[in-house]
């Protein structure tokens, strides 16, 4: 057998696998001819590659057990799995070293716009004490959040989307599209702050030189900010390269203006009297002392305290993310993401508390702008508070004290613009990441990428947009304190990720970086959450509602994507537990669920019966379908068969499970379903079945086989329960399981339709409706038969196009709204009390609740004592009814009853001479049982043949006393012209109690 592909790993082209009986050979050829053999050392088994195990290598896979076990079916491969999110990265990327990648970008981002202009006022505000803890406080966050973010790099290959990919594939898409979109959100808001910054510094310098724009003020800002940010998305929109060839300028402009400040502060300010009387005295132990401790002001009409100056300064050092948000340029990102953000930190925590000292040393709080009123290290005249200079009046402090103001200028409009352009360039991939995953359907438009690096430009106009409302408000301060509390949000989830994936241990969660631990991440997330609420209780709940809102929408949509997160190991993990804990606790009545196996075959093809089913379990307990087929399937074609069930389930929003068993008959499967379905507590207690409606017509071995399966149900105490609809369940007249399965596409088929299917597949903002109606659903289906190709639809999704309907009964009838009415329920016979459970679950359904009880019961001899007694039951039990009717089966069937139950039976003999004749002796013993069943039949027609539903206790069939023709005619009686009919019986264990 030899498998060609279209395309081989990396460098090779036409990869050919080869299988014989002793071995697998794999063969490339790049186009010039045959380059490579690999015989595999004459094993019959593939060895360990790295391109088995890489996701976007579809064409390079090992060969299935299929293939190897030699399956007929296997030959062209197992179907097609879900496309993984390598196949989507761009073919030319950039890749950047730890240096230029994470280090650079997280320096520029970190020196940004406080270092310059509002540094020197968190000193004076703050004292240097409590600016130092400031700066601890805002490193500690930072540091173990990079210590976390670390361990999240390194667990594994990382992809485009920064932020927002790491948590994705951590946590999960919910949790991922929320804080992504809040963290895109932040940079772009960032990128304009660092914008206002840089607008402010140019304004200051032009009111130094008497100039101005327009009004020197918002206005200069607005104009300024908004030309300049189209400066540089158009730098970013070129390309990375561009990009980075601007970090290193701006970069080396930083550097240039720090020691250009150290040195100035160093000099001082000599004889400058005008230095000297803007607040800037030289570098002094006298100085420093009086700039130990806080004060606080008032500044536009807010009292400002520790945190108000925290929201102010953290900002500055939220920079720690910009070598994660990149991660897709990086060649090598679970070792340049660690190393370049640590160093960073450092780094950046030595110049924040070097310039804190230097500020601190060097100038005054306030200062008069005149040198006489200088006394000491105060200026006399600033007692009343005219003052507008000093650290607390004057953001240009830093140029006063540097050696050479313009040198500052320019390093503080690179600081501010570096931080910009590291802010704008990562939210449009972050976007687009979102996009490509079609997680917000808003957001796919963004998806697209363009030339050789694909390049985000649409979200790159995002972006413009987002900023441009921002540099339009024109107040530094305003938009900090913002922000603080979004990048504090996404630190948590950070952090917060961590500790879920460190403590869960999916086998999965495997770091290579080993310096963090998982309650260091949890201390992380609950002091990022504390300082958001201590800085603003109000921001800090809007944000929080923010997340929760766009977390809620990922959840109400139900995008396909399934990337491993720790929320699955999780989920497993506690419903493993909690299964092993119900199973060390014993039934109690109260307690009772129902639990159905519903033996239903294609779901497609009787969903009166799984609607039913499901009316009950309605996702409180648990629901199994069964499909017996029996021929044995081969392995694609089951799980073909298997995959379209799960879809129409899914599609239906019916919560259960769909288990198939061939090559079996029908009561061999049924045996096997009752006895291997579940675990523990979580297996049903119920079995399901439609009524054979072609008892009288099918062969002796299918009859026995479907009255087989009630036996195997008393067996196995189970209880019974089986549907009968007017028109039949069935809603493709005249096709068996066998045919259906017929239908399922080919294993060539499959693998053809899988990308149709999954652009089908994919989900608009709104769900499928739960009340799907199935005759339109048929209508669609109809026209699809004209078509050559297996037709998709996009709600609900099928695998196939199912065959013509030719009868269209009461399919929706326990989907739809019910009008007033009554569930007759004949409670006969004591089985625990099912019979009047199941119809009360049914009246408690929003679709039923129109419809009353109506109760009717056996009575012997004394029917007012039984009928106070049975009322009395009712009560206790608290089960509304609408009346209760007592009725005797002791008389005998009117003559015009027993006839028709006689030709019932010749008809069945005459026409099916496969089935065995009933023997007198059987009609003469099982007479009074007859003509029990019979008169029920007659009561049944005067009470209950208007009603919605009916539901009766159902005789048990004793082992070799009634036959299946006979027992047959008995269920064929009771059922025959009558509204749906529920036949019941319990397994005599109690289901209802009414005590406490």
């Amino acid at each position: 057998m030899v498998r060609n592909d279209p395309s081989g790993g990396k460098g090779y082209d036409n990869p050919t696998i080869t299988v014989s009986d002793e071995t697998v050979t794999l063969e490339m050829n790049n186009g010039n001819g045959r380059i490579h053999r690999d015989s595999l050392l004459g094993l019959s088994e593939p060895l360990p590659r790295l391109d088995h195990y890489r996701a976007s290598q579809r064409n390079a896979k090992r060969p299935s057990i299929g293939v190897l076990h030699g399956d007929r079916d296997s030959k062209d491969g197992e179907p097609e799995e879900q496309l993984e999110e390598e196949t989507k990265a761009p073919a030319h990327a950039i890749r950047l070293g730890w240096v230029q990648g994470v280090l650079t970008p997280c320096l520029l981002n970190i020196w940004g716009v406080m270092l310059f202009l509002r540094l020197s006022w968190v000193v004076g505000e703050a004292g240097i004490i409590q600016t130092l803890i400031i700066i601890a406080l805002s490193y500690l966050v930072c540091v173990m959040t990079t210590l976390s973010l670390s361990a999240l790099c390194t667990n594994g290959q990382i992809k485009s989307g920064g932020l927002y990919y790491i948590i994705s594939r951590s946590l999960g898409a919910e949790f991922g599209a929320s804080v992504g979109i809040v963290f895109a959100f932040a940079n772009s808001v960032n990128a304009a702050m660092n914008t206002i910054g840089f607008c402010s510094s140019l304004n200051d310098l032009l009111r130094s030189l008497d100039m101005k724009i327009v009004d020197g003020g918002a206005n200069d800002i607005r104009i300024v900010g908004s030309v300049f940010l189209l400066l540089m998305i158009i730098i970013c929109a070129i390309g990375m390269d561009w990009e980075v060839k601007a970090q290193n300028f701006l970069l080396v402009l930083i550097i240039v203006a720090i020691f250009n400040f150290i040195i100035g502060a160093i000099i001082g300010p000599g004889t400058s009297s005008e230095e000297i009387g803007k607040g800037f005295l030289g570098i002094s132990t006298a100085l420093l002392a009086a700039n130990m401790g806080p004060g606080y002001t008032v500044m536009n009409g807010v009292q400002q305290n520790f945190f108000s100056v925290f929201a102010i300064f953290f900002p500055s050092v939220t920079g720690i993310q910009s070598g994660a948000n990149i991660c897709g340029d990086l060649r090598d990102p679970a070792k340049a993401i660690p190393k370049g953000t640590l160093w960073a930190c450092l780094i950046s925590a030595i110049s924040y508390v070097f310039f804190s000292f230097m500020a601190a040393g060097a100038a005054v709080r306030q200062a008069s702008g005149n040198a006489s009123d200088l006394v000491g290290v105060a200026f006399t005249s600033c007692a009343s508070g005219n003052c507008t200079y000093g650290l607390l009046n004057d953001y240009t402090v830093m140029q006063l004290i540097s050696l050479t103001s313009a040198i500052t200028y320019a390093g503080c409009w690179a600081a501010t613009l570096s931080t910009a352009l590291t802010n704008i360039l990562s939210v449009p991939r972050l976007i687009q990441a979102l996009g490509i995953d079609r997680i917000y359907p808003g957001l796919i438009f963004f998806s697209k990428g363009y030339g050789k690096h694909g390049e985000p430009y649409r979200g790159y106009g995002l972006v413009f947009l987002v900023s441009l409302i921002f540099i339009l408000i024109a107040d530094l301060d305003a938009i900090a304190s913002l922000i603080t509390n979004l990048y504090l949000a996404s630190y948590a989830f950070i952090n917060f990720c961590t500790f879920h994936a460190a403590t869960v241990k999916p086998l999965g969660w495997r770091p290579t970086f080993r310096y963090y631990h998982p309650y260091v991440s949890l201390f992380a997330t609950f002091l990022c959450v504390a300082i958001m609420f201590l800085i603003s209780v109000v921001s800090s709940f809007i944000a929080m509602a923010f997340i929760f809102v766009l977390y809620l929408v990922v959840v109400y949509r139900k995008p396909d994507a399934n990337w491993g997160s720790s929320v699955q190991a999780q989920a497993y993990k506690t419903a493993l537990n909690s299964t092993l804990n119900l199973e060390g606790t014993s039934d109690h009545v109260k307690n009772y669920q129902p639990q159905i196996l519903a033996i239903a075959g294609d779901p497609m093809q009787r969903p009166a019966l799984i609607d039913l089913a499901h009316l009950i379990t309605k996702h409180s307990s648990l629901m199994v379908i069964g499909n017996i087929i029996p021929q044995r399937l081969p392995y694609k074609r089951r799980r073909a068969l298997s995959d379209m069930g799960k879809n129409y389930l899914k599609d239906t929003n019916i919560r259960a499970f769909y288990k198939i068993v061939d090559g079996v008959d029908f009561d061999q499967g049924a045996r096997c379903l009752i006895q291997s379905t579940g675990f523990g507590r979580l297996a049903p207690n119920i079995l399901m079945l439609g009524y054979k409606t072609n008892w009288r017509t099918s062969d002796h071995n299918q009859l026995n086989a479907y009255y087989n399966t009630l036996h195997t149900a008393f067996d196995n105490r189970l209880a019974l329960l089986i549907l009968r609809m007017g028109k039949g369940l069935d809603i493709f007249k005249g096709l068996s399981n066998s045919d259906l399965y017929s239908t399922i596409p080919s294993p060539q088929e499959t693998t053809v339709s899988i990308p149709s299917k999954r652009m089908a597949a994919r989900r608009s903002l709104m769900p499928v409706n739960s009340n799907l109606d199935l005759h339109e659903l048929m209508q669609s289906n109809r026209s699809s038969q004209t078509s050559p190709a297996p037709t998709f639809h996009a709600a609900p999704t099928f695998d196939y196009a199912p065959p013509p309907v030719t009868a269209e009964p009461e399919a929706n009838l326990f989907k739809q709204k019910q009008p007033k009415g009554t569930i007759d329920v004949w409670w006969l016979y004591d089985d625990g009390g099912l019979t009047m459970l199941l119809p009360y679950i049914i009246t408690t359904r929003s679709k039923w609740e129109k419809c009353k009880i109506r109760v009717f019961a056996l009575s012997s001899f004394n029917l007012q004592e039984e009928e106070t007694n049975l009322k009395l039951l009712l009560d206790k039990l608290r089960i509304s009814y609408l009346s209760l009717t007592l009725v005797k089966v002791t008389d005998k069937p009117m003559e015009s009853t027993i006839e028709e139950h006689r030709e019932l039976l010749r008809t069945v003999t005459d026409t099916n001479d496969d089935l065995p004749v009933l023997s007198e002796a059987e009609k003469q013993q099982l007479e009074i049982k007859t003509n029990r069943q019979l008169r029920l039949r007659e009561l049944l027609l005067e009470h209950s043949k208007s009603a919605s539903l009916i539901v009766m206790s159902m005789p048990v069939p004793r082992h070799d006393t009634v036959s299946a023709v006979l027992y047959m005619s008995w269920l064929e009686m009771l059922t025959k012209d009558m509204p749906p009919f529920l036949l019941v019986r319990g397994n005599q264990t109690e289901v209802l109690t009414f005590y406490s």
